[in-house]
């Protein structure tokens, strides 16, 4: 078992942990869990902010393919520490609070530094640790252990965020929520460029034979998009990842629905990121042992029935904890489909030496949603101030459910008609392969 590892490949297993959640701290926490202060400090819409988050989409898009094909010929040392480092001294740049044409030319640079350095690296080391009868679990236990650190790390934001701002929050004056937001961007930039050091002495460099072994990038990338079963497996990552987006507006529905301040909305949604190892590391576990197409299918199917009811129930309606136990149910969803999307990969027989051109393929289709839902989002909810902006956003979300769903049908009737087998009939491909 792949999993019964020494002391050494457990640290590298932390490694990749830390650095495949931290290395979206910047981009991501700052805005998922203290959303509302954000908007304040920088003096952002919802519309602003989805159109920074659209920016960071693009910039992802153009530079997934190309850092996939990196990946295969680069060692994940080198790429994922640049990357971290890189990432985190962005923060001493946010720090200043620019203004909006500024922080879109900082996010456009992060989605070079987290996706065009780092997320090929990332994902092919965690198929490479998983082998062969054990990518459900490696990549459960990748989104498990990313949860557990940003609910680790969230939290802890949170306390540097509380101890800045006084007893009432809803006095706080605006250079008071400065100084919290502030803090806050310190305390990623350092946990990213730690971090970096930590893979760096902790990743060892591949093997020399492993090294030598070149293979024409170009060749790779024009063999996946030919795949079809890979399209399925982008689609669905599609639709997984509007919900991922989506749930960093859980911090403004807290505050704007359920009436909570800053600081609680903050500490609720941490709360949530506990959600995430273990829906990650269960869905990982029941995608081994059954089939994770099915896994996927199931996920999109409980993520249906909570975005119905949330179309419709308000605090005024039903009791607080039936909303937060919708709430927590649509993450686990969420978590889960992200545990195990990628370990499609083996399921659908992609050769382990087009692993990185794979990943870039379904990644630069799989993540549009980086470009797209934030802006659509922001516009639904400025559109409705209130109640009304976030149940028209749920709407969206179940409709998106519902095309999972048919997007899993259509992928476990290619997965029947083999439709893996034409790109890689030749016997060199094959074993290759191995």
């Amino acid at each position: 078992m792949v999993w019964r590892i020494p002391i050494r490949r457990i640290l590298i297993i932390v490694a990749l942990v830390i650095a495949g959640e931290m290395v979206f701290g910047l981009p991501f926490h700052t805005g998922r869990f203290f959303r509302p202060t954000l908007l304040d400090v920088f003096g952002f819409t919802n519309t602003q902010l989805g159109d920074l988050f659209a920016v960071y989409g693009i910039t992802a898009m153009l530079t997934y393919f190309p850092g996939g094909a990196l990946a295969d010929h680069f060692s994940a040392r080198k790429l994922i520490s640049l990357s971290l480092a890189a990432t985190g001294a962005g923060g001493l740049y946010m720090v200043t609070i620019p203004g909006a044409a500024q922080m879109a030319v900082l996010y456009g640079f992060w989605g070079v530094t987290t996706i065009f350095l780092f997320w090929g690296a990332l994902i092919r080391s965690t198929r490479e640790l998983g082998g062969e009868s054990s990518q459900g679990v490696a990549f459960g236990i990748l989104e498990s252990g990313r949860g557990f650190a940003a609910a680790v790390f969230a939290a802890l934001a949170v306390f540097v965020f509380a101890s800045i701002m006084p007893d009432d929050v809803a006095a706080a004056t605006d250079e008071e929520r400065r100084a919290g937001f502030r803090a806050v961007i310190y305390l990623y930039s350092l946990i990213s460029v730690v971090a970096a050091v930590f893979v760096w002495f902790v990743i060892p460099e591949p093997e020399n034979e492993i090294v030598v072994v070149k293979r024409n990038p170009i060749k790779n990338m024009l063999k996946v998009v030919g795949r079809p079963i890979l399209w399925a497996q982008a689609l669905i990552i599609v639709c997984a990842y509007c919900f991922y987006k989506g749930a960093e507006n859980w911090s403004l529905y807290a505050v704007q629905v359920l009436g909570m301040n800053e600081l609680d909305a903050a500490k609720l949604t941490a709360t949530g990121a506990y959600v995430r190892p273990v829906a990650a590391l269960a869905a990982g576990i029941i995608a081994d042992h059954l089939d994770a197409t099915r896994s996927i299918g199931a996920g999109f199917v409980l993520l249906l029935i909570t975005s119905l009811v949330l179309t419709v129930i308000t605090p005024d309606m039903v009791g607080l904890p039936v909303i937060i136990a919708n709430m927590f149910a649509s993450l686990f969803g969420v978590f889960a489909l992200r545990g195990i999307y990628f370990a499609l990969l083996e399921e659908t027989r992609t050769p382990r030496h087009m692993t990185g051109a794979a990943v870039g393929m379904v990644s630069v289709i799989g993540f549009t949603p980086e470009i797209f839902f934030s802006p659509i989002a922001g516009r639904i909810l400025d559109a409705t101030p209130g109640v009304g902006g976030h149940l028209n956003l749920f709407k969206l979300l179940a409709a998106i459910a519902l095309t999972g769903i048919i997007v899993v049908v259509w992928l476990l009737w290619l997965k029947r008609n083999n439709s893996w087998r034409e790109p890689v009939s030749s016997g060199k491909q094959s074993a290759d392969a191995g």
